[in-house]
């Protein structure tokens, strides 16, 4: 893995507020046996929280996640005359695929990461043993059963197309459960003069497979273009809801919609419907006209896609977009495989092929190009930050109707700063204190304002100075922590 990759890992994993059941930080090394139950327990743990990898990083202080390298280098460590690499693998129960990198963070800082795969099919052990971290301490997986039993009933995921919502159905049945036309549709292409071209090419996509002489329909196919998503009982559940609240809490539900088309076809009708119960507003910034509504549909309609793909199918709960009278709330189930600081340059997708489809269709942006555009477009309406929220089991994004800069706290400045930071990376530019200044709308004699955004932004460690050995105060330049 090429340096520069490792140590984007190690920036966004620094950045968590705390370690985690897959995210170790070790100073300096102890002992072989410890490393081998810490591999055992972030396996583990990163199966439980549906992480592909899990890390052991020495080099990093375990309570301020300060990098201030390490002595441990243990590509060449040994353990009675036997390298420590092969030691470990020995002992470890199945043998998995860990792999240790060492490499210069900074100069003279000298990280040990081992990059840990997630446990499959069951628990990985270490002498006999399965451990877990709970909080910051390694256990023996033995005393939680309910992790155990976990981790035992997990099962590799499998990707959409090949997970099948309805079993051995005619080509009349696919006809009438699915909407043939639309996909044709949607892809500016003519409708098949025969049947057997209609389901040639839909096995082609992998809406649906053949079954001797009959069809399976497998859930992507289900999930995209069910008439009715109820007849597909388990796919059913997965449908986008809508809940429209009176003011700023739950307390009161004004009206609620659950879809009942497939995505593809229901999508346009969905953002649409979205769109009709948020509030314009009567001045957004000094821009805007009064007849403006309170957000850009294109950011709302590839926030809503991005909630789609980005589910985790095998969580319970299905996407929802909750309006309240000062935000805007859409979520998914699922934890990103991705930190949310990296959402505006990174690309991991769970469900390739569903976004595929979607992409083609014309509904979302192409592979890493979809949060910018929501980040401009949020900024172009002089909106507060986008934030992103990750629970225990959801992941939530915000989007907030528009305040005065005076309105904004402390958090609200910082996250904008960091986005319009990162937006400017990935568009070839470079943030200054000019084009925050144009961000927030600050007039030029109050740049200390400014300024000031910026310095509270570089000391949470989300962007840093362009070039360190600058004097120029006028003329800085500041780039993402990560770039």
């Amino acid at each position: 893995m090429e340096e520069k990759k490792l140590i984007n890992i190690v920036n966004d994993l620094v950045k968590q507020p705390n370690e985690s059941e897959w995210v170790e930080f070790k100073l300096n090394y102890h002992s072989a046996e410890e490393i081998g139950e810490r591999i055992s327990a972030v396996a583990n743990g990163a199966c439980l929280h549906n992480q592909p990898f899990g890390y052991l990083i020495f080099g990093i202080e375990d309570k301020t996640h300060k990098v201030v390298g390490t002595t441990f280098k243990a590509k060449v460590a040994k353990k009675g005359g036997e390298d420590l690499e092969s030691w470990l693998i020995n002992r470890l129960e199945p043998k998995i695929d860990f792999r240790i990198h060492q490499f210069e963070y900074e100069k003279d800082k000298l990280l040990s990461l081992f990059c840990i795969p997630s446990a499959e099919n069951r628990p990985v052990s270490f002498l006999h043993i399965p451990y877990i971290r709970v909080s910051s301490y390694t256990r023996k997986l033995g005393d939680f059963s309910e992790k155990e039993g976990k981790i035992w009933r997990k099962s590799p995921t499998k990707p959409l197309e090949n997970l099948i919502a309805k079993h051995n159905v005619t080509l009349s049945d696919i006809i009438s459960l699915l909407n043939t036309q639309t996909y044709f549709d949607l892809l500016k292409l003519p409708y098949p003069n025969t049947q057997d071209a209609v389901i040639e090419k839909f096995i082609t996509e992998k809406f649906i497979k053949r079954n001797r002489d009959l069809y399976d329909i497998t859930k992507l196919g289900a999930l995209l273009l069910a008439k009715n998503l109820e007849e597909f009982e388990e796919i059913g559940r997965k449908a986008v809801r809508v809940i429209v609240y009176k003011g700023k809490n739950k307390v009161e539900t004004i009206r609620e919609q659950i879809g009942k088309r497939g995505y593809a076809i229901g999508f346009d009708g969905l953002i649409e419907w979205i769109n009709g119960q948020l509030p314009a507003n009567e001045e957004i910034g000094r821009a805007f006209r009064k007849e403006t509504r309170m957000y850009p549909e294109i950011a709302i309609r590839e926030l809503v896609a991005n909630a789609l793909i980005h589910q985790d199918f095998n969580e319970k709960g299905f996407p929802m977009i909750e309006i309240f009278s000062d935000r805007i709330e859409i979520s998914n189930p699922g934890l990103p495989l991705i930190t949310p600081q990296r959402f505006i340059d990174e690309y991991i997708s769970r469900n390739e092929k569903l976004a595929d489809v979607l992409r083609r269709f014309g509904m979302c942006e192409e592979k890493g190009s979809g949060i910018d555009k929501v980040i401009f477009y949020n900024e172009m309406y002089q909106l507060p930050a986008v934030d992103f929220i990750i629970s225990e089991k959801r992941t939530r994004i915000t989007m907030f109707s528009y305040k005065e800069l005076n309105s904004l706290d402390k958090k609200d400045k910082v996250r904008a700063c960091y986005q319009h930071a990162c937006l400017r990376y990935v568009s070839n530019d470079i943030m200054t204190n000019q084009s925050l200044r144009e961000r927030f709308q600050i007039e030029e004699q109050n740049s200390a304002i400014a300024s000031r955004i910026i310095k509270e932004t570089i000391v949470e460690g989300l962007i840093k100075d362009d070039d360190p050995n600058s004097n120029s105060r006028k003329y800085k330049k500041y780039i993402p922590f990560w770039a």
